[in-house]
């Protein structure tokens, strides 16, 4: 996972969880496969803390944020 970009995701679970996960574009690209295929059962997510089993029955919503990587000070001189 070091040498890829990498996104936060959010997941909202039905009851009220919320989850917030650093994955590869990759990972997050395969869970929304998953989930635009409705697909059922469980899907794996491989996370920089590690490996989540999430049921795609029980997820609400999923909020996939870009990492920012810009350096320095955002103002002009």
């Amino acid at each position: 996972m070091a040498d890829e970009t990498r996104v936060r995701l959010e997941l909202a679970f039905d009851g009220g969880q919320i989850v917030s996960l650093l994955v590869t574009d990759a990972a997050a690209d395969e869970l929304e496969k998953a989930l635009d295929a409705g697909t059922t059962g469980t899907h794996t997510l491989e996370t920089e803390d590690g490996r989540y089993v999430l049921p795609l029955a029980r997820l609400v919503y999923v909020k996939r944020n870009t990492r920012e990587t810009s350096i320095g000070f955002g103002g002009t001189a």
